[in-house]
């Protein structure tokens, strides 16, 4: 294996986390589980029994977390220039531009603590052991939810700025005017402005800890009127948050699902906005290994497009694989049978599910992707049943599906 192949490898491993890269899954699920147990690990160093019984343990436990974590960083560097948008800087420059990425940091910060303590042993250990938590931020490489959010926080800064802004603005003021109304009554209490703004913030936030209130009428309005522009003003960033969240999903499923619709060879013909009209039927699903998707017996409500991975469908006697870019389930509902055979996957898969009438709807409107599924249709219809009367063998069936699929 030559040396780009290796860093090939090393990168789909490490950064592509594809569905069907069995290795690549354990390997990152692998590193959560490592993050998880070093978070636990070092809440518990806290706790003097446990720090006295097993520090030894907690020692080598680091040790070794520390050097796969190193590791990880290392290979991650090595291979940070084969990055789509880092390709035309060359090598170097592409891997300095890495190392500022937030992922990046992240992954230095975790492991910095450790050597800071070997070189500079007269520091503080108690501050670089509570530094290390920092490794739960980790977590964020590998959680597509938390990714959103930070999308969705990035997405909507320049609104969330002016909403700080505008707190800024409000804390002064809340904390302007109870000093005029109230430094009279209560001078040691109100004594300056930025000794109101500690209530102004409690206020605005409506926290109330109860520390400082005010005891005149005028400050018991001022103190109303407050907490009513800190329930509108703490709720815009939140709402602003939610649906840009809401969006970075709509548009992470869109793209998800437009690369499955593409990989299926009977949608290859369509043009991009046909594409959008069938993405709106379809409907994803992830199966794992050995689940069973369709059982014989069962009404049928829907055909399958197989987006990634290998199913088998197991008839009376034998079985057939069908692999990405294949469907299945089309005899028994435009036949609107049950399900003759049981289909489960061989190996985790990614499914696009088709409702039966939308299934009917796709066939009248797209005459093209219509008479495929019915060629393909009446092909299995037919070598199904000479499998099952025992008029052709499974290498029969195979070679004659292989022909079907150079006809479409």
């Amino acid at each position: 294996m030559s040396g780009d192949s290796i860093r090939r490898r090393v990168f789909d491993l490490l950064e592509r986390n594809a569905a069907d890269d069995q290795a690549s899954l354990w390997l990152n699920r692998g590193l959560v589980i490592l993050i998880v147990l070093n978070v636990l690990a070092i809440i518990l160093e806290t706790v003097p029994r446990f720090e006295a019984r097993f520090q030894a343990w907690f020692f080598w436990f680091e040790v070794g977390s520390i050097l796969i974590f190193t590791m990880e960083f290392l290979a991650r560097f090595w291979v940070s220039d084969l990055h789509r948008h880092h390709r035309d800087r060359g090598p170097w420059r592409a891997r300095l531009s890495y190392l500022l990425q937030p992922f990046a940091i992240i992954d230095l910060l975790a492991i910095a603590p450790f050597y800071i303590s070997v070189l500079f042993p007269g520091l503080d250990l108690r501050v670089l052991r509570l530094f290390r938590l920092v490794r739960f931020l980790k977590l964020t490489r590998y959680s597509p939810g938390l990714q959103s959010i930070a999308n969705a926080i990035r997405s909507e800064r320049h609104a969330l700025h002016a909403c700080l802004i505008v707190m800024i603005g409000l804390v002064l003021t809340a904390s302007t005017l109870i000093y005029l109304v109230e430094h009279k009554a209560q001078p040691e209490v109100f004594s300056s402005i930025p000794a109101a703004m500690w209530w102004a913030l409690a206020t605005l936030t409506t926290v109330g800890y109860g520390d400082i209130v005010p005891v005149t009428m005028a400050g018991k309005i001022v103190g109303g009127v407050v907490m009513i522009f800190g329930l509108a003003m703490f709720a815009l960033p939140i709402g602003l948050v939610a649906t840009a969240f809401a969006r970075e999903i709509h548009r992470r499923d869109f793209v998800v699902t437009w690369t499955m619709v593409a990989r299926v060879p009977l949608f290859g013909d369509l043009s991009a906005s046909e594409i959008s009209e069938i993405m709106q039927l379809l409907q994803a699903r992830n199966v794992r290994s050995g689940d069973v998707i369709v059982k014989r017996g069962d009404p049928a409500h829907s055909m399958y497009f197989v987006a990634a991975g290998e199913v088998q469908i197991e008839l009376a006697n034998q079985t057939v694989a069908l692999e990405e870019g294949a469907f299945f389930g089309e005899v028994a509902v435009l036949r609107r049978t049950a399900r003759s055979a049981t289909v489960r996957a061989l190996r985790d898969s990614q499914l696009l599910v088709l409702d039966s009438e939308d299934l009917h709807h796709l066939m009248d409107e797209k005459k093209e992707v219509g008479q495929r599924i019915r060629s393909v249709a009446e092909h299995r219809q037919r070598v199904f049943k000479a499998i099952e009367d025992g008029d052709m063998t499974l290498d029969e069936l195979m070679m004659a599906d292989g022909k079907n699929k150079t006809a479409q």
